[in-house]
């Protein structure tokens, strides 16, 4: 199979070249990185730039910041449009969008499949916004790079964690997307999407289901091999929609935050 098409370019960004770099550009610059530490990954939000672009960009500015080079990025997120049992694949050869197209992994998703942790599903991965919006971004910070697109589905966060352990080394950059909480009012979305932060902060995969992010199976993942790993999490930023895009009756939250390497202890 040849690259996969971008399916929101004009929708959920501009889908001109030159605007959809400006854009990027000018969210990134805004940003403020912590740069402190080895960064490992960093979670972000999917929705239109419109409303969460500047919240994605702060972990993004992270990336940038990174003392050592990424060769290859895990990114992975929720399905919206068509179900997937488990962990899903695409066997495109290469995720385009207006600034490019990005080198699919194949190799590495071919033993993943040989090793059957996660399978093929095109259908779901033809429609999906979730990993295509953080592409931009990463082209932004990265430049060239391979990419292991994957949906989770109804995984558990062992086997998800497990993925993760298998595919992360020193070069690999995991990028988990994930909006939080879904059409709350103002100050009932602000509450749930602390209690959502705190989850994350104690790298806690037993708190967070559908009504608290989308990405909850993902997300709870990432969180397990965290917790494994003694791996450092720290929030970059929390906002909803109502922050970024104005009106307050029914909102979407965002957060972002960075996993970096367990802290050295003096001997």
């Amino acid at each position: 199979m040849g690259a996969r098409t971008p399916a929101v370019a004009g929708s959920f960004y501009p889908r001109g070249t030159g605007e959809l770099q400006i854009m990027v550009e000018t969210l990134l610059g805004e940003a403020k990185p912590l740069g402190k530490g080895e960064l490992l990954g960093v979670i972000a939000p999917h929705a239109g730039y419109m409303y969460s672009g500047s919240v994605a960009a702060s972990a993004f500015a992270e990336v940038a910041t990174a003392r050592h080079g990424f060769t290859r990025v895990l990114l992975i997120g929720p399905p919206h449009y068509v179900p997937v049992r488990g962990i899903a694949a695409s066997s495109a050869s290469g995720f385009a969008t207006p600034l490019g197209e990005i080198t699919v992994d194949v190799e590495a998703v071919a033993s993943l499949v040989e090793f059957g942790v996660i399978g093929i599903d095109d259908r779901a991965h033809a429609p999906e916004h979730s990993l295509e919006v953080e592409l931009p971004f990463l082209q932004a910070v990265l430049g060239r790079f391979a990419l292991i697109p994957l949906l989770v589905g109804d995984a558990p966060p062992q086997e998800i964690a497990a993925v993760i352990g298998a595919v992360m080394n020193g070069h690999t950059l995991l990028v988990v997307s994930t909006d939080l909480s879904h059409y709350l009012d103002y100050s009932e979305a602000n509450s749930r999407d602390l209690a959502s932060a705190s989850a994350i902060e104690r790298l806690d995969d037993s708190k967070l289901g559908p009504h608290d992010a989308c990405g909850f199976s993902a997300l709870n993942g990432a969180l397990r091999a965290g917790r494994d790993r003694s791996w450092r999490i720290t929030r970059l930023d929390l906002r909803n929609s109502g922050d970024t895009s104005g009106g307050r009756g029914s909102v979407v939250g965002y957060g972002a935050w960075a996993f970096f390497t367990a802290e050295r202890r003096a001997a």
